[in-house]
């Protein structure tokens, strides 16, 4: 038959147990309430300190492919390896990857005046160009909008005023337009793309007159 015997345990902190140094019967437990240690005694002065913070012990965590950090002691931290892995905050350039059934979903920039000028933001978007009045649409110079090469702009002749291009300061434009250096798109719904080869040189294709 069993024989269960009651366990006697003790509270204190680290400090109070140094200066008190209790005498902690065998099987008697203790605990330090400011570090989480839990004793056992041995019948004599001296104890065993189990070590035990009320959380599980992690040898260690190893970074795998696309994270970084890890570490075996203390805290530690692991991040997304942006250099390997792509995410949703970083600006990155994706290379080698096939996109499967992508969505791309064009911003619209509506704009309603006689005269505009391109701006960086309009990069990958679609200007709406809308006026009863001839509308003249003008790409800038890259000492004032830095386009990367290969920027595509995108307009559309939504009302019934003819939208004509013009070369900001040092810009050349080149098309099939009667004019070549000043385009125009041929009718209200026509649209063209300006497509940036560098060197303030730009190329207007698409539904032009």
């Amino acid at each position: 038959m069993a024989v269960v015997t009651q366990i006697q345990a003790r509270r204190g902190t680290a400090a109070q147990w140094t200066s008190a140094n209790p005498t902690l019967a065998a099987g008697e437990w203790g605990y330090e309430t400011d570090t989480g240690k839990v004793k056992i005694g041995n019948g004599s002065t001296a104890w065993s300190s189990l070590g035990y913070t009320g959380a599980g012990d992690i040898e260690g965590v190893t970074a795998g492919t696309g994270i970084s950090g890890g570490g075996t002691s203390g805290t530690v931290t692991v991040s997304i390896d942006t250099s390997v892995t792509a995410d949703l905050s970083t600006a990155q350039t994706l290379t080698n990857k096939t996109l499967t059934d992508p969505k791309i979903n064009l911003a619209i920039n509506a704009q309603t005046g006689t005269t505009y000028t391109f701006v960086l933001a309009d990069n990958g978007k679609v200007v709406t160009a809308s006026n009863a009045s001839a509308i003249t649409v003008t790409i800038p110079p890259a000492s004032s909008v830095a386009y990367a090469t290969g920027a595509q702009l995108n307009i559309i002749q939504k009302g019934a005023g003819q939208v004509t291009f013009a070369q900001g300061s040092g810009v050349t434009i080149r098309s099939t337009g009667a004019t070549a250096t000043a385009p125009k798109l041929r009718a209200q719904y026509s649209s063209a793309t300006c497509i940036y080869e560098g060197s303030d040189v730009w190329y207007v294709v698409g539904d032009i007159a």
